[in-house]
């Protein structure tokens, strides 16, 4: 026996483990844990803390709580190991979501139903405008990073199981992707033209580059004569409006983008307008000057350009198309018109294919229908007589 049970007051038992003997001291350890409950309670407990010590599986307790943890492990872990922007997203959700609802429990005592308990809250409540509940997948991303976090307070010996490793979080509806076809594209232009951003849209329309590749690109990565453009480096803006510039996520996202001609002749009008504007401040146009700009070279603020793109497009009449819809609507124009997703997913920088057949496949008619017609074909040819049969 490694521990047993004393009684200490009705339906209140105390554990006492034992540890072994310090190994500096040579005294005998003891790890008291109360249990409220009836007696076979505390026994189960007892045996499931004898089974964690017989395994190497016990932590000792602390009083340390969630939110607790939580703040260590952005500081001690994300901050130092994750992307600027990555690691905002997980801040927000951290001090916005998870700490205000679970950051009261101890850590070594949390629950999976205090995580169930979380989700269902969040799906009623959990907008912070007071507005209704969060969208499913919304709360998936909290779970998702509850469970990450707590896989390294594993890894720091602060408990031995992970409790998000138990809990579903809630099933995200597949949402209808808002694709524009070439027509719809051509409408977003014309609304764009004329205006401080019709360069930008422009652009994105034709290469399906996202947001923060567009608002990190310097004239350096642009290739007028070969007809290229280099991702190399993407900007976001953090909260307090601190900007960040750094290297793309994975390294398929760093590519090299082909143009189209009229890309080009919309580049290159572009770029002579700013030199023209340059010009008359007497300032060269450095290549590591951003493409899309304010005139003083500082970076364009990315939600400053998305609600200007969606007063654009509510002023045209389109509800429902974000900036984001350009590059879902340059995917799937390409695979409307039979280019490769072996292509596409290159040029969008997807990690790999499958992600681009698992976006966009339903954006593709007739796919199914021609695999079908091409199986059966295959199967004819197989059937016809051989040269020797005929003989």
């Amino acid at each position: 026996m490694r521990g047993h049970i004393t009684k200490r007051s009705k339906d209140t038992y105390s554990i006492v483990l034992d540890l072994g003997r310090d190994p500096s001291t040579g005294k005998r350890r003891q790890q008291w844990v109360t249990v409220k409950g009836t007696k076979k309670e505390a026994e189960r407990k007892l045996a499931d803390l004898q089974h964690e010590l017989n395994n190497g599986l016990f932590v000792k307790p602390s009083k340390l709580t969630v939110g607790d943890f939580l703040q260590r492990w952005l500081n001690d872990y994300v901050y130092t190991h994750v992307r600027a922007a990555t690691a905002e997203g997980y801040r927000i959700i951290v001090d916005c979501h998870l700490i205000p609802n679970l950051g009261a429990v101890v850590l070594s005592e949390l629950k999976p139903s205090h995580l169930q308990g979380y989700y269902a809250k969040a799906l009623r409540e959990g907008r912070r405008d007071g507005r209704g509940g969060l969208a499913a997948c919304t709360v998936g991303h909290h779970h998702t990073v509850l469970k990450e976090a707590l896989s390294h307070a594993i890894k720091w010996e602060l408990i031995h199981r992970n409790v998000g490793d138990v809990v579903t979080p809630p099933r995200a509806e597949e949402r209808e992707m808002n694709a524009l076809d070439s027509g719809g594209l051509e409408q977003i232009l014309e609304a764009a033209r004329g205006t401080m951003y019709f360069p930008l849209i422009h652009l994105a329309t034709f290469t399906g580059m996202r947001r923060s590749e567009l608002l990190g690109l310097r004239w350096k990565d642009v290739d007028l004569q070969r007809g290229t453009v280099s991702i190399s480096q993407i900007l976001h803006c953090l909260g307090g409006g601190r900007i960040v510039i750094e290297a793309p996520k994975t390294p398929k996202s760093k590519r090299l983008i082909g143009l189209s001609p009229d890309a080009i002749l919309a580049l290159r009008s572009y770029r002579e307008m700013v030199e023209a504007d340059m010009e008359i401040l007497d300032i060269p146009l450095a290549g590591e000057r951003l493409v899309f700009s304010k005139t003083d070279g500082s970076p364009l603020l990315p939600n400053t350009v998305t609600h200007a793109f969606g007063k654009m497009t509510r002023r045209a009449g389109m509800k429902g198309i974000t900036l984001h819809s350009l590059r879902h609507s340059h995917a799937s124009v390409m695979l409307q018109e039979g280019v490769s997703p072996r292509t596409v997913a290159d040029r969008l920088g997807h990690s790999n294919v499958v992600i681009t057949l698992g976006t966009y496949s339903h954006l593709t008619p007739g796919v199914k229908e021609e695999a079908a017609m091409k199986f059966e074909e295959a199967l004819h040819k197989a059937a016809l007589p051989s040269v020797e049969t005929v003989r």
